[in-house]
């Protein structure tokens, strides 16, 4: 039996130039490949003004070197997989007009929207000593960012429950985070299931499945990323990602491409994957 054509592609992917990735984008390209992808989305972490967390990130003059290396795998990997540039913008309040001269520098294909709560500017300006208040914060920026029109997919979102783990009440925040869906919902913003969640903190995906359910009811599309930041983290986990997305009353998988969004059936997209070799190292970012 032949094996399906490629249909997904991996829409969350890092470079060196982050400072806390590893592995050259042609690795990460050719473990897509061997995963029966279609293509990868680079989606490094945006460059900030005044040094904001710019240990975890590229410098500001740096974003044309990011541009050059995506544009040199993608010649190199051409008629093998396909390679396309996209970027993972930090929103928060007051940042959007920087994001909107950025991502009008070059043609992205897919631009992430994420609200990073571990970073030390963002927790001294938003967080006073109540891990509750910055869960509801971190939902309303959430929303926040969906409505600025700046961003394709809303990443990993529920990130926060990873700062206190002990904190997170789903049951507790769930009125604050259905206020923030039904925003996200009428912007036409897709978000994210990451599987790096598993390696977090809180060891599930983000979002976790109760957060699924009320998006599906809200008719909110998901596009799947594995948020990797070395090779062999390229489509980590696609396969109990499909199905998590299944039994949360998902049909189909999105992902971008120049900015607008395609649409697979999962039960494509699942027989389109191949295997992780059992000779090849486990995960554990």
């Amino acid at each position: 039996m032949s094996q399906p054509a490629p249909l997904l592609y991996e829409s969350h992917a890092h470079t060196p130039l982050c400072k806390h990735a590893t592995g050259a984008p042609e690795d990460y390209a050719l473990r897509a490949e061997a995963r029966g992808l279609r293509g990868i989305v680079f989606t490094c972490h945006c460059p900030l003004p005044d040094g904001h967390s710019r240990q975890w990130r590229m410098d500001p003059e740096q974003f044309e070197d990011y541009v050059a290396l995506i544009a040199g795998a993608r010649e190199r990997l051409h008629g093998r997989v396909d390679v396309r540039l996209g970027l993972e913008s930090d929103y928060f309040p007051g940042i959007e007009p920087w994001l909107e001269r950025l991502h009008g520098r070059t043609s992205l294909h897919h631009v992430l929207g994420s609200v990073h709560t571990q970073t030390a500017p963002y927790r001294a300006a938003y967080y006073r000593g109540d891990a509750w208040d910055y869960q509801k914060t971190y939902f309303q920026h959430l929303a926040q960012a969906a409505e600025s029109g700046l961003f394709d997919t809303l990443s990993h979102p529920d990130l926060v429950k990873n700062e206190a783990p002990h904190e997170w009440d789903f049951a507790r925040i769930r009125p604050d985070v259905e206020r923030a869906l039904d925003r996200i919902a009428r912007t036409g913003v897709a978000m994210e299931l990451n599987t790096s969640g598993l390696n977090k903190a809180l060891p599930e995906m983000n979002p976790g499945r109760d957060m699924l359910r009320l998006m599906a009811e809200r008719g909110i599309p998901v596009v799947l990323g594995a948020d990797a930041h070395r090779p062999d983290r390229v489509a980590d986990r696609f396969e109990e990602a499909l199905w998590t997305l299944e039994t949360a009353g998902f049909r189909d998988i999105s992902f971008f491409l120049d900015r607008r969004r395609q649409t697979v059936p999962i039960a494509a997209a699942r027989a389109s994957l191949r295997p992780v070799a059992p000779t090849e190292p486990a995960s554990s970012r």
